[in-house]
Protein backbone atom coordinates (compact mmCIF):
# COMPACT_ATOMS: atom_id res chain seq x y z
CA UNK A 1 0.00 0.00 0.00
CA UNK A 2 2.97 2.34 0.37
CA UNK A 3 2.98 3.14 -3.37
CA UNK A 4 -0.75 3.96 -3.60
CA UNK A 5 -0.52 7.75 -3.38
CA UNK A 6 -0.12 8.24 -7.12
CA UNK A 7 -3.56 6.65 -7.58
CA UNK A 8 -5.28 8.53 -4.78
CA UNK A 9 -5.53 12.07 -6.10
CA UNK A 10 -8.87 13.87 -5.62
CA UNK A 11 -11.11 13.88 -8.72
CA UNK A 12 -11.28 17.01 -10.83
CA UNK A 13 -14.93 17.65 -9.92
CA UNK A 14 -14.04 17.82 -6.23
CA UNK A 15 -11.05 20.04 -6.89
CA UNK A 16 -13.18 22.50 -8.87
CA UNK A 17 -16.07 22.53 -6.39
CA UNK A 18 -14.16 22.58 -3.10
CA UNK A 19 -11.06 24.55 -4.08
CA UNK A 20 -12.57 28.02 -3.66
CA UNK A 21 -11.34 28.64 -0.10
CA UNK A 22 -7.92 28.47 1.50
CA UNK A 23 -8.96 25.87 4.05
CA UNK A 24 -10.42 23.62 1.41
CA UNK A 25 -7.33 23.92 -0.77
CA UNK A 26 -5.19 22.81 2.14
CA UNK A 27 -7.53 19.87 2.78
CA UNK A 28 -7.42 18.89 -0.90
CA UNK A 29 -3.64 18.99 -0.97
CA UNK A 30 -3.43 16.65 2.02
CA UNK A 31 -6.06 14.19 0.79
CA UNK A 32 -3.72 11.58 -0.75
CA UNK A 33 -1.76 11.37 2.52
CA UNK A 34 -4.98 11.29 4.57
CA UNK A 35 -6.37 8.45 2.46
CA UNK A 36 -3.12 6.55 2.87
CA UNK A 37 -3.31 6.94 6.65
CA UNK A 38 -6.82 5.47 6.77
CA UNK A 39 -5.88 2.63 4.45
CA UNK A 40 -3.16 1.62 6.87
CA UNK A 41 -5.06 2.30 10.09
CA UNK A 42 -8.22 0.46 9.02
CA UNK A 43 -6.35 -2.27 7.10
CA UNK A 44 -7.88 -1.45 3.73
CA UNK A 45 -6.64 -2.27 0.26
CA UNK A 46 -7.43 0.42 -2.34
CA UNK A 47 -8.91 -0.42 -5.71
CA UNK A 48 -9.60 2.96 -7.28
CA UNK A 49 -10.92 6.45 -6.63
CA UNK A 50 -14.60 6.74 -7.55
CA UNK A 51 -15.09 9.21 -10.39
CA UNK A 52 -16.46 11.67 -11.21
CA UNK A 53 -17.30 11.60 -7.49
CA UNK A 54 -18.95 14.24 -5.34
CA UNK A 55 -18.39 17.95 -4.83
CA UNK A 56 -17.63 17.87 -1.12
CA UNK A 57 -16.05 14.46 -0.52
CA UNK A 58 -13.68 11.90 -2.03
CA UNK A 59 -14.67 8.24 -2.25
CA UNK A 60 -12.24 5.35 -2.65
CA UNK A 61 -13.32 1.82 -3.46
CA UNK A 62 -11.50 -0.48 -1.04
CA UNK A 63 -11.45 -3.98 0.38
CA UNK A 64 -11.30 -4.79 4.07
CA UNK A 65 -8.80 -7.21 5.57
CA UNK A 66 -11.27 -10.09 5.12
CA UNK A 67 -11.73 -9.25 1.44
CA UNK A 68 -15.21 -7.69 1.68
CA UNK A 69 -15.75 -4.62 -0.50
CA UNK A 70 -16.34 -1.24 1.09
CA UNK A 71 -16.14 2.47 0.33
CA UNK A 72 -13.89 4.92 2.15
CA UNK A 73 -15.41 8.41 2.13
CA UNK A 74 -13.44 11.46 3.20
CA UNK A 75 -15.52 14.63 3.45
CA UNK A 76 -14.64 18.26 3.99
CA UNK A 77 -14.10 18.76 7.75
CA UNK A 78 -17.06 21.11 8.06
CA UNK A 79 -19.22 19.08 10.44
CA UNK A 80 -21.39 17.47 7.77
CA UNK A 81 -19.84 14.04 8.29
CA UNK A 82 -21.01 13.98 11.92
CA UNK A 83 -24.58 14.78 10.89
CA UNK A 84 -24.44 12.23 8.08
CA UNK A 85 -23.15 9.58 10.48
CA UNK A 86 -25.89 10.36 13.02
CA UNK A 87 -28.59 9.85 10.40
CA UNK A 88 -27.03 6.73 8.86
CA UNK A 89 -26.53 5.08 12.24
CA UNK A 90 -30.09 5.96 13.21
CA UNK A 91 -31.43 4.30 10.04
CA UNK A 92 -29.09 1.34 10.71
CA UNK A 93 -29.13 0.14 7.11
CA UNK A 94 -32.91 0.38 6.72
CA UNK A 95 -33.38 2.27 3.48
CA UNK A 96 -29.86 3.72 3.56
CA UNK A 97 -26.25 2.64 3.22
CA UNK A 98 -24.75 1.02 6.32
CA UNK A 99 -21.78 2.49 8.24
CA UNK A 100 -18.93 0.08 8.97
CA UNK A 101 -16.55 2.43 10.75
CA UNK A 102 -16.23 6.17 11.26
CA UNK A 103 -14.18 9.07 12.57
CA UNK A 104 -16.66 11.88 11.90
CA UNK A 105 -14.51 14.61 13.44
CA UNK A 106 -12.02 13.92 10.62
CA UNK A 107 -14.74 13.54 8.01
CA UNK A 108 -13.97 9.83 7.52
CA UNK A 109 -16.66 7.20 6.94
CA UNK A 110 -16.24 3.58 5.91
CA UNK A 111 -19.45 2.45 4.21
CA UNK A 112 -20.80 -0.75 2.73
CA UNK A 113 -20.08 -0.93 -0.99
CA UNK A 114 -23.01 -0.21 -3.29
CA UNK A 115 -23.11 -0.16 -7.08
CA UNK A 116 -22.10 3.46 -7.46
CA UNK A 117 -22.60 3.53 -11.22
CA UNK A 118 -26.23 2.38 -11.02
CA UNK A 119 -28.74 4.83 -9.55
CA UNK A 120 -32.48 5.19 -9.95
CA UNK A 121 -31.74 7.43 -12.92
CA UNK A 122 -30.99 4.24 -14.85
CA UNK A 123 -34.67 3.23 -14.63
CA UNK A 124 -37.61 4.49 -16.71
CA UNK A 125 -39.05 7.59 -15.06
CA UNK A 126 -42.24 6.11 -13.61
CA UNK A 127 -40.42 3.09 -12.18
CA UNK A 128 -37.73 5.36 -10.74
CA UNK A 129 -40.29 7.55 -8.98
CA UNK A 130 -42.03 4.48 -7.56
CA UNK A 131 -38.78 3.07 -6.16
CA UNK A 132 -37.70 6.50 -4.90
CA UNK A 133 -40.96 6.92 -3.00
CA UNK A 134 -40.72 3.46 -1.43
CA UNK A 135 -37.13 4.04 -0.28
CA UNK A 136 -37.86 7.51 1.09
CA UNK A 137 -40.77 6.21 3.13
CA UNK A 138 -38.35 3.97 5.03
CA UNK A 139 -36.22 6.96 5.98
CA UNK A 140 -39.03 9.05 7.44
CA UNK A 141 -38.75 8.14 11.12
CA UNK A 142 -38.51 10.02 14.39
CA UNK A 143 -35.17 11.87 14.58
CA UNK A 144 -32.31 10.65 16.81
CA UNK A 145 -32.51 11.96 20.35
CA UNK A 146 -28.77 11.89 21.05
CA UNK A 147 -27.64 14.11 18.15
CA UNK A 148 -29.38 17.44 17.48
CA UNK A 149 -29.87 18.01 13.77
CA UNK A 150 -30.78 21.33 12.14
CA UNK A 151 -34.43 21.92 11.36
CA UNK A 152 -35.94 22.72 7.99
CA UNK A 153 -36.99 26.09 9.42
CA UNK A 154 -33.42 26.96 10.48
CA UNK A 155 -31.90 25.74 7.24
CA UNK A 156 -34.35 27.52 4.95
CA UNK A 157 -34.20 30.74 6.99
CA UNK A 158 -30.48 30.89 6.16
CA UNK A 159 -31.18 30.12 2.50
CA UNK A 160 -33.90 32.77 2.38
CA UNK A 161 -31.51 35.32 3.85
CA UNK A 162 -28.93 34.56 1.17
CA UNK A 163 -31.60 34.71 -1.52
CA UNK A 164 -32.74 38.13 -0.35
CA UNK A 165 -29.15 39.38 -0.37
CA UNK A 166 -28.31 37.90 -3.77
CA UNK A 167 -28.60 39.65 -7.09
CA UNK A 168 -30.88 37.98 -9.59
CA UNK A 169 -32.23 38.70 -13.06
CA UNK A 170 -35.09 41.19 -13.21
CA UNK A 171 -37.23 38.57 -14.95
CA UNK A 172 -36.87 36.32 -11.89
CA UNK A 173 -38.23 38.95 -9.48
CA UNK A 174 -41.77 37.56 -9.31
CA UNK A 175 -40.49 34.01 -8.78
CA UNK A 176 -38.12 35.09 -6.00
CA UNK A 177 -40.84 37.07 -4.25
CA UNK A 178 -43.23 34.11 -4.42
CA UNK A 179 -40.56 31.69 -3.21
CA UNK A 180 -39.78 33.84 -0.18
CA UNK A 181 -43.46 34.31 0.67
CA UNK A 182 -44.07 30.58 0.42
CA UNK A 183 -41.08 29.76 2.62
CA UNK A 184 -42.35 32.10 5.34
CA UNK A 185 -45.85 30.60 5.12
CA UNK A 186 -44.59 27.00 5.22
CA UNK A 187 -42.12 27.37 8.08
CA UNK A 188 -43.17 25.71 11.31
CA UNK A 189 -46.25 24.10 9.82
CA UNK A 190 -45.52 20.37 10.10
CA UNK A 191 -44.40 17.93 12.79
CA UNK A 192 -40.73 16.90 13.06
CA UNK A 193 -39.48 13.96 11.01
CA UNK A 194 -35.96 12.83 10.12
CA UNK A 195 -35.33 13.84 6.51
CA UNK A 196 -32.62 12.86 4.03
CA UNK A 197 -32.31 16.53 3.11
CA UNK A 198 -30.83 16.07 -0.38
CA UNK A 199 -33.01 13.32 -1.77
CA UNK A 200 -33.16 12.70 -5.51
CA UNK A 201 -32.88 9.78 -7.91
CA UNK A 202 -29.09 10.05 -8.17
CA UNK A 203 -28.79 9.58 -4.39
CA UNK A 204 -30.45 6.14 -4.46
CA UNK A 205 -28.04 3.40 -5.58
CA UNK A 206 -28.34 -0.25 -6.48
CA UNK A 207 -27.35 -2.57 -3.62
CA UNK A 208 -26.90 -6.30 -2.94
CA UNK A 209 -28.78 -6.87 0.32
CA UNK A 210 -31.81 -4.91 -0.95
CA UNK A 211 -32.48 -3.48 -4.43
CA UNK A 212 -31.97 0.22 -3.55
CA UNK A 213 -30.39 2.26 -0.76
CA UNK A 214 -30.06 6.00 -0.19
CA UNK A 215 -26.64 7.61 0.22
CA UNK A 216 -25.10 10.97 1.17
CA UNK A 217 -27.83 12.51 3.34
CA UNK A 218 -27.67 16.09 4.51
CA UNK A 219 -30.10 15.36 7.31
CA UNK A 220 -32.66 17.80 8.60
CA UNK A 221 -35.67 17.56 10.89
CA UNK A 222 -39.03 18.85 9.77
CA UNK A 223 -41.68 18.76 7.06
CA UNK A 224 -41.72 15.63 4.89
CA UNK A 225 -42.83 17.69 1.89
CA UNK A 226 -39.44 19.44 1.96
CA UNK A 227 -37.72 16.09 1.32
CA UNK A 228 -39.71 15.48 -1.86
CA UNK A 229 -38.93 18.79 -3.54
CA UNK A 230 -35.76 17.72 -5.38
CA UNK A 231 -37.50 14.55 -6.51
CA UNK A 232 -40.20 16.66 -8.17
CA UNK A 233 -37.63 18.37 -10.38
CA UNK A 234 -35.59 15.26 -11.23
CA UNK A 235 -34.86 15.03 -14.97
CA UNK A 236 -35.99 18.63 -15.38
CA UNK A 237 -34.18 19.00 -18.71
CA UNK A 238 -36.09 16.11 -20.24
CA UNK A 239 -39.36 17.29 -18.76
CA UNK A 240 -38.98 20.85 -20.05
CA UNK A 241 -38.43 19.51 -23.57
CA UNK A 242 -41.70 17.56 -23.46
CA UNK A 243 -45.01 18.82 -24.86
CA UNK A 244 -47.34 19.93 -22.06
CA UNK A 245 -44.50 20.30 -19.54
CA UNK A 246 -46.59 22.32 -17.06
CA UNK A 247 -49.27 19.64 -16.92
CA UNK A 248 -46.63 16.95 -16.43
CA UNK A 249 -45.14 18.87 -13.49
CA UNK A 250 -48.55 19.28 -11.86
CA UNK A 251 -49.27 15.56 -12.26
CA UNK A 252 -45.90 14.67 -10.76
CA UNK A 253 -46.53 16.89 -7.72
CA UNK A 254 -49.99 15.36 -7.26
CA UNK A 255 -48.78 11.78 -7.69
CA UNK A 256 -45.85 12.10 -5.28
CA UNK A 257 -47.93 13.94 -2.70
CA UNK A 258 -50.77 11.45 -2.81
CA UNK A 259 -48.56 8.34 -2.82
CA UNK A 260 -46.70 9.52 0.31
CA UNK A 261 -49.66 11.24 2.00
CA UNK A 262 -48.12 14.70 1.81
CA UNK A 263 -50.15 17.87 1.29
CA UNK A 264 -50.01 18.88 -2.38
CA UNK A 265 -49.77 22.60 -1.75
CA UNK A 266 -46.97 22.17 0.78
CA UNK A 267 -45.07 20.05 -1.72
CA UNK A 268 -45.59 22.61 -4.47
CA UNK A 269 -44.47 25.41 -2.15
CA UNK A 270 -41.28 23.75 -0.97
CA UNK A 271 -40.47 22.66 -4.51
CA UNK A 272 -40.83 26.20 -5.79
CA UNK A 273 -38.72 27.65 -2.97
CA UNK A 274 -35.94 25.08 -3.32
CA UNK A 275 -35.91 25.32 -7.12
CA UNK A 276 -35.79 29.12 -7.17
CA UNK A 277 -33.10 29.21 -4.47
CA UNK A 278 -30.97 26.71 -6.39
CA UNK A 279 -31.67 28.46 -9.69
CA UNK A 280 -30.47 31.83 -8.38
CA UNK A 281 -27.45 30.36 -6.55
CA UNK A 282 -26.37 28.28 -9.56
CA UNK A 283 -27.40 30.93 -12.12
CA UNK A 284 -29.45 28.20 -13.81
CA UNK A 285 -32.00 29.33 -16.38
CA UNK A 286 -33.25 25.74 -16.58
CA UNK A 287 -34.18 25.64 -12.88
CA UNK A 288 -35.88 29.03 -13.02
CA UNK A 289 -37.82 27.89 -16.09
CA UNK A 290 -38.88 24.79 -14.19
CA UNK A 291 -39.93 26.87 -11.18
CA UNK A 292 -42.13 28.99 -13.43
CA UNK A 293 -44.14 25.87 -14.31
CA UNK A 294 -45.07 25.32 -10.67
Amino acid sequence: MGQANDRLEPPERLVRAAGATGGARQWLASLPMTVQEYLERWELTPERVQTPGGRSSMAVLVRRSDGTPALLKLALPDGRAAAELAALEHWNGFGAVRVLRAEPEEGALLLERLHGDVSLRSLPEQKALLEASATLQRLWVAPPEDFPLPSVDEHTAALAGELRADTWPVEARALVDEALELRDALAGGESACLLHGDYRQGKVLSADRVPWLAVSPRPLVGDRAYDLASLVRDRADTLLASPGAAAIVRRRVAKLADSLEVDRERLRGWTLFRTVEAGVRERSELLLEFAALL
